[in-house]
């Protein structure tokens, strides 16, 4: 395998990124950053210095991954969802302080979607399209709305669960 970079990409030499990886065309990746394997990152993507990308993951056309954001393995970040890092933003604030966000596996995040820097989106969770997250999301949780609230439950194959099971594959949730 091999990592594919674009032309017209800007990637720096201080970015580590896994083996299998694409970065398409007009995509930022910042140096200290780290991108795992085998991810596939869409055109017009920025990655900050410092953010953090496990494997297998999904970034859609035009995701702003900021500095302070955790990403784990297999999370799909849909077409332009964005991330925050700075609770009191002014574009004067010469001692701002990064607040983290944690992405956790299998995580799906939908398009035009906004994570409040902070929270916490937890395995398998599902977070609906134009949502804003300002808190926490519990694994399996299904959040839409703003601010996003939970509306079910969804089963690691992606669909929404009845009553903690899922009707396609079986997979039963621990109380």
């Amino acid at each position: 395998m091999s990592i594919f970079i674009h032309p017209t990409a800007e990637v720096s030499e201080q970015a580590q990124i896994g083996d299998g990886t694409k970065i398409w065309n007009l995509a930022q990746v910042r140096e200290d950053s780290i991108i795992g394997e085998n991810c596939i990152i869409s055109k017009n993507v920025y990655i900050d210095t410092k953010a953090v990308l496990g494997n297998r993951v999904k970034v859609q056309n035009n995701v702003n991954v900021y500095h302070g954001v955790e990403v784990e393995d297999d999370v799909f970040l849909g077409p332009s969802m964005t991330f925050t890092n700075d609770l009191f933003p002014r574009a004067f604030n010469e001692d701002w302080e990064i607040t983290n966000t944690y992405v956790k596996k299998g995580a799906s995040i939908g398009a035009n979607a906004t994570i409040v820097c902070g929270t916490s989106i937890g395995e398998y969770a599902m977070v609906g399209s134009g949502s804003v997250v300002t808190k926490d999301v519990p694994a399996h949780a299904l959040v839409v709305g703003n601010p996003a609230r939970q509306i079910g439950w969804v089963c690691k194959c992606g669909k929404r669960m009845e009553e903690k099971v899922c009707p396609y594959c079986g997979f039963e949730m621990e109380n």
